[in-house]
């Protein structure tokens, strides 16, 4: 499973739980949640199970300054896009999907950092040595 494999399951794990059209959880569960409760405790644990292996996973791997790091290149990337007249900031809806997209990619890097940092350094972390 490759990075891209885990960027799009992190950007689907987000946009799945709120983005700028009518399809998330969000929207569902405050339109219809209530009547169909059950319905939505079962999707929000799924979704909390998602957010509790990616959180954990990138806070075990980089660290609440890691993710901050990698959030600030990732802001400073949009900056340099916005600068070059790449990208226009004053539709909402985009701007909440540029978060979203920079979030997943947070969440993206925090879980693959084992594998890079492994490959880079030739170090194996404790988790990852086959008994």
């Amino acid at each position: 499973m490759g990075f891209l494999t885990r960027w799009i399951f992190a950007f689907l794990l987000l946009a799945a739980t709120f983005n700028p059209t009518e399809y998330n959880y969000v929207q569902w569960a405050r339109s219809y949640g209530g009547m169909n409760i059950s319905i939505a405790v079962l999707v929000g644990l799924v979704l909390l199970i998602g957010y509790i292996i990616y959180l954990r996973a990138t806070l075990r791997s980089i660290g609440g300054f890691g993710m901050g790091l990698v959030l600030a290149v990732v802001g400073a990337g949009i900056w340099v896009l916005y600068d070059l007249g790449v990208l226009r900031l004053d539709n909402p809806s985009m701007n909440v999907w540029l978060g979203l997209i920079a979030l997943s990619f947070v969440l993206a890097i925090g879980l693959s950092w084992s594998i890079v940092r492994r490959t880079l350094s030739g170090q194996a972390d404790v988790d990852d040595v086959d008994a």
